[in-house]
């Protein structure tokens, strides 16, 4: 799907999806649990239906009802399961430790750049604990049953990893110790988890060198409502920053959303009325460096992203692609061994953008297209619809442009 939009300003009240990050987690720790749990707010995006296609797979119940779900925990471990993960990293790396724990042989499938995001550290660390790997490349077969212990994880890889283990080691009958050999970054996501835990009833210690998992605990239901995204708010934030004239509801103020850090980068570069740039370290904010571009572009000084090498293992590789769309519309923008160096321009043009299958950069783009002197074709435009399904809706709704053509 090809989408032309034309240059305009979006005004008017919205109610922001729910976090993504929040409601992975908070279905699958509900699937854990033994007994009920409604989870209410939930935005139904192509990678949350895998997650909860997963935890069916693994034996959960699920009923629907709009924005809410009532889930039912796993009350018989299944011998075996086939799980689609779509494109969903969280959900191929939350879930594969807690199969492994429940016993259960396990097949996971994935599309698009699925296949090719690392899973190197669970193939050592897992198969170190009793879980044999069938197959080194997707779809992975896996077999065995877990065993407490030590996993030494790297933290610079994805945070995932960590979360992961977080949700399954609590189950086993033993204590484990998660060490972390690195840095470990995008460390507000693993807070989420840890939050997000303690409501079910799961604590983790941490330590100096990573976390002590206590064995034999056990997940306890939990009723609750998923928070706001400031992954997505960070959009409007930056149409905002823009010109437009968007009040964003839903968000939590003291919520430990890495990305809520949109906001102070944007105070930081406010001055006057008109912006100036920024320096920003994204290596606990990945989520942000496809719309951080986009504001970095139409500031009145160089911005610079650093930290960020990460990205090029996303749905596309995010350096390139963040940067292919700005200077597609006439922009400046450089790629670096671990981020972006923007230069802002006099004037920027429309152009045809490719979405490289990414649904941020998809969002980025349409939030450019606000500023430009003509109109924006974005290429592949419904891989939106991974994350934020209503995001066009949302935006034309606020009074912006986005209509359906055909370039073939």
């Amino acid at each position: 799907m090809d989408i032309k939009i034309k240059p305009s300003v979006l005004r008017g009240e919205l109610e922001i999806p729910s976090s993504k990050s929040c409601a992975h987690r908070m279905l699958i720790c509900a699937a854990l649990a033994n007994g009920r749990s409604v989870i209410s707010g939930v935005s139904m995006s192509k990678d949350i239906q895998a997650t909860i296609g997963a935890m069916t797979a693994l034996g959960a119940g699920f009923q629907i009802s709009g924005n809410v779900i009532t889930v039912e925990g796993i009350k018989d471990t299944r011998k075996k399961a086939v799980i689609d993960c779509n494109e969903s990293g969280s959900t191929l790396r939350f879930v594969m430790p807690i199969a492994a724990t429940l016993g259960t042989e396990t097949e996971f499938l994935g599309r698009g750049r699925l296949p090719q995001r690392p899973i190197d550290i669970y193939k050592r660390e897992l198969s170190r604990n009793g879980i044999t790997f069938e197959k080194d490349t997707m779809p992975y077969l896996l077999s065995g049953r877990l065993s407490g212990g030590e996993y030494r994880i790297e933290g610079d890889v994805s945070s995932q990893f960590v979360s992961g283990l977080l949700f399954a080691l609590p189950l086993l009958e033993h204590d484990s110790r998660i060490t972390l050999t690195s840095h470990l970054e995008s460390r507000p996501y693993v807070d989420i988890t840890i939050d997000i835990l303690r409501k079910y009833g799961i604590t983790v210690e941490e330590t100096a060198s990573g976390f002590n998992i206590r064995g034999g605990q056990k997940y306890t239901p939990h009723d609750g409502k998923v928070e706001g995204d400031y992954s997505q708010a960070a959009f409007f934030f930056t149409a905002n920053a823009l010109g437009s004239q968007v009040k964003i509801n839903d968000l939590k103020e003291d919520s430990v959303q890495g990305d809520r850090k949109i906001i102070s980068i944007i105070e930081s570069m406010s001055s006057g009325g008109s912006l100036g740039s920024f320096s920003a370290d994204c290596s606990d904010i990945p989520d942000l460096v496809p719309i951080l571009t986009v504001l970095g572009a139409f500031g009145n000084g160089r911005s610079v992203i650093y930290n960020a090498a990460r990205l090029r293992i996303k749905e596309s590789d995010r350096l390139e692609s963040a940067a292919s769309m700005i200077n597609a519309l006439g922009g400046d923008v450089r790629v670096t061994e671990d981020g972006l160096v923007i230069d802002p321009v006099k004037n920027m043009h429309g152009g045809i953008i490719d979405s490289y299958g990414d649904h941020r950069i998809v969002m980025a783009a349409a939030i450019a297209a606000l500023r430009v002197s003509g109109d924006v074709i974005i290429r592949g435009a419904e891989a939106a619809e991974k994350s934020y399904p209503d995001f066009f809706r949302d935006y034309t709704m606020l009074g912006g442009t986005a209509n359906v053509i055909d370039l073939e």
